[in-house]
């Protein structure tokens, strides 16, 4: 598939703005989050201006982007509607959640932790409709399995807890706790995409040129000549290429910079103090964010369609 850069940078973005959110919620809930509003006014303002952020570039993808609302009517059948529609009525408990807070910082409303709860489920629920978009795609074996959600969850979760350590150093409530979730998070990412780039290269083929055409029983099916000489739709958006040797070394990228780098990085703010924890919290998230969007673009470029078949792949 064609890596847009606007539905890389959608994913990544709205990922870690709802990561940042719902942990941020879950400690707060737990009562390890300090009752200042300046924490809540930053940390809420800085999820969601990522949502936001992520949101508004995925419709630059769109052909008519004036038309995206239409989009919410399919709820019924439509995961990409069911995202848009959760997207939106997240933004109502969350607003309530964070303007509670800033009146009463301590939680102490006994309707508070029935808000923040809804929150947290409506983020993770949001989160599990984006990657759907893909899951549901039987016709793109790479996404169609049950790694394409967890994947998309845990990735979140790891990068908003990275977003989230970076921030409670400047805002006072640094913990080792948050050090120890961030690194648990980054490291059941990667375990996670591991298996998953595993899962994908071992799988069966689900569709070959032969089944695609009907023709197995004759022997094996080669393609003779291209269907047409030019480049179409279908060409440029499913059968986008990338070379192993690229694949390999981005997903050596992955690894690195996505979450070795950060996790190094983090755990080296325990012992350090200063400057020198400034950078290397910068160097945690900036790293993770190159490491993310290199799983992103990958997860795209190594999808393959089933369409393919007709232009002289053999199986998928």
């Amino acid at each position: 598939m064609h890596p847009a850069k606007s539905v890389i940078f959608f994913t990544t973005a709205s990922g870690a703005g709802y990561g940042l959110l719902t942990l941020f919620i879950l400690m707060d809930i737990a009562g390890l989050i300090p009752a200042d509003p300046a924490i809540t006014l930053i940390v809420i303002c800085t999820a969601l201006g990522l949502i936001i952020a992520g949101l508004l570039s995925s419709t630059a993808h769109l052909g008519h982007p004036e038309r995206a609302w239409r989009a919410l009517s399919q709820w019924r059948t439509s995961w990409l509607s069911r995202e848009g529609l959760f997207a939106l009525v997240t933004f109502g408990p969350a607003l309530i959640y964070g303007v509670a807070r800033l009146i009463i910082p301590d939680m102490t409303a006994p309707w508070q932790p029935a808000i923040a709860a809804v929150t947290v489920g409506l983020c993770l629920v949001t989160v599990y409709c984006t990657a759907m978009i893909y899951a549901s795609l039987r016709t793109i074996p790479a996404w169609s399995n049950v790694w394409t959600p967890l994947c998309y969850l845990i990735l979140s979760l790891a990068s908003g807890a990275v977003l989230l350590n970076a921030l409670s150093f400047f805002l006072g409530f640094a913990s080792v706790f948050l050090i120890l979730l961030s690194i648990s998070l980054l490291l059941v990412g990667l375990i996670a995409k591991v298996i998953y780039w595993q899962a994908i290269a071992l799988a069966k083929p689900r569709s070959t040129a032969e089944s695609a055409t009907g023709l197995g029983s004759m022997g094996k099916v080669t393609l003779f000549e291209a269907p047409h000489q030019g480049d179409n739709y279908l060409l440029t958006e499913m059968g986008f290429k990338i070379a192993r040797k690229h694949a390999a070394r981005l997903r050596r990228l992955t690894i690195l910079w996505g979450f070795v780098f950060p996790i190094i990085a983090i755990f080296m703010t325990r012992y350090s103090e200063g400057a020198i924890t400034i950078g290397l919290l910068a160097v945690s998230v900036l790293t993770a964010m190159v490491g993310l969007i290199a799983e992103r673009f990958l997860f795209f470029a190594e999808a393959k369609h089933s369409v393919t078949l007709y232009y002289g792949e053999s199986a998928v």
